[in-house]
């Protein structure tokens, strides 16, 4: 729903239109359709050339676009070199409209430190012509992507204002690593029903092969898979190893041609694998089905945090394992919020906990078990072992009105970090305490970086 304007606001848009057609000679008077949906309060602030010279150096990066590339500007504009100031360093962009545009660029922004100010993102009907010179820019809706055609072209256009920035090589920087970042976002849209259709591969083959492990986890592994498939991970990454031995270390090699979206591209090894100590390659071998982690990388798409790593082992007909089929991601937000007594492989967990603890069925201990499990990081129920669940949700519910704080550490299996759940009475929390607790855990664990979550509950 568009926002609605005051009078004043549409009087100086429509001086900005009529400042575009004059500064062009060609219909770009989109003025109105720009600032449509952005929630600003500072277009009536802003002097008429400064938003026409905005718009006008956005329709400038937009003149020529071919198929599968991107406009990308970073500058600070001062009046006397472009002939309008906003006050801020300016991103522009212009790209095929997708999903995870804005919010992988707003996590670049962040990674390079950018307080952001603004952000316009009309989305946009253009015609170009086929080497993709801009004939026109329609006053019109873009249609729904199921419907969109051949005759025009739906964009993003992208405004975004942050801190000011002058070091010209720091803007050279950012906006080298922006294009890194609509690269990967492009190939892992164009790839997504791709990866998709590999989860749904798995579940059926885990079910139709013959597989050294339990009933137990080739049901898990299936429904786990098909869990994900149904709009609860956003597959970002895909690929298949073989598992080799070479100058007596095991390898996992890349099989060709097999990558998508992250990993499309064709290496010989994994390099994260091959830096693993030889104590945690030696999982390579475990004849278990599922390998659930988190990857060494951060993801460059949709949020800034540690890939979530979700792998099939992929075994010979002697039951020994021989490779495996990997998918990077991050689990959606339905993910974090549905309940554990509804996800696979979470909800056995859940099941042997609460049989574990011994509470007795509908107790008061029982019902505030199920809330630690319920409100439990979700990424560390599929990680976390059921023996270290029983110990820590048993002393979070002794914890609940007794005022202490806890720590609970969980290794990773593969020797690259820690997990620390530090529990503390919620009125003992603030910006303050965290930041002492993060200085306490580097200092006591050597620790080379640190990401956190906060959550605040009842």
């Amino acid at each position: 729903m568009a926002v609605r304007r005051a009078p004043a606001i549409d009087a100086l848009l429509d001086d900005v239109d009529a400042r575009l057609v004059r500064a062009r000679g060609t219909t770009v008077a989109i003025a109105h359709r720009y600032w449509r949906d952005a929630v600003t309060d500072d277009v009536p602030a802003r002097r008429v050339e400064d938003l026409a010279g905005l718009m006008l150096s956005h329709v400038d990066l937009a003149r020529h676009r071919g198929d599968g590339t991107v406009g990308v500007a970073v500058f600070t504009p001062t009046v006397a070199e472009h002939g309008w100031a906003t006050g801020h360093t300016v991103v522009q962009v212009v790209a095929e409209d997708m999903p995870f545009l804005v919010d992988s660029i707003v996590a670049a922004l962040t990674r390079h430190e950018m307080v952001v100010h603004e952000v316009v993102h009309p989305v946009l009907l253009v015609r170009r012509d086929a080497v993709g010179t801009l004939l026109d820019i329609l006053d019109e809706d873009p249609p729904p992507r199921s419907l969109r055609g051949t005759d025009s072209r739906v964009e993003s256009w992208i405004h975004i204002e942050v801190r000011r920035e002058t070091d010209v090589d720091a803007l050279r920087r950012l906006a080298d690593d922006l294009r890194d970042v609509l690269r990967d976002v492009s190939e892992c849209v164009e790839d997504y029903a791709k990866m998709r259709q590999q989860a749904l591969d798995v579940a059926d083959a885990v079910l139709t092969t013959p597989l050294p492990v339990s009933n137990q986890e080739v049901t898990d592994a299936e429904e786990l898979f098909r869990w994900l498939a149904d709009d609860h991970f956003t597959f970002l990454g895909y690929r298949e190893y073989r598992l080799d031995v070479a100058e007596g270390q095991d390898v996992l090699r890349s099989v060709t041609g097999t990558g998508l979206g992250l990993l499309r591209a064709d290496r010989p090894v994994s390099g994260g694998f091959a830096k693993l100590p030889p104590q945690a390659r030696a999982k390579a071998r475990e004849k278990r089905l599922l390998v659930l982690t988190k990857a060494n990388a951060r993801s460059t798409v949709h949020r800034d945090a540690h890939l979530d790593y979700v792998a099939v082992k992929v075994f010979d007909e002697h039951g020994d394992v021989i490779g495996e089929r990997r998918f990077l991601g991050l689990l959606s937000s339905s993910a974090y919020y549905e309940s554990v007594l509804r996800v696979p492989l979470l909800r056995e967990k859940a099941r042997r906990v609460m049989a574990d603890a011994g509470y007795a069925p509908g107790s008061h201990n029982a019902k505030d078990l199920l809330h630690v499990l319920e409100t439990f990081p979700r990424d560390e129920l599929f990680q976390t072992s059921v023996e270290f669940l029983v110990e820590v949700a048993r002393s979070v519910v002794g914890l609940q009105d007794r005022g202490r704080l806890r720590l609970f550490v969980r290794p990773d299996d593969y020797g690259r970090f820690l997990s620390c759940l530090v529990y503390l009475p919620r009125d003992r929390y603030n910006t303050d305490v965290r930041l002492v607790v993060q200085r306490v855990l580097r200092r006591a664990t050597g620790g080379e970086s640190i990401d956190y979550t906060a959550r605040v509950g009842e």
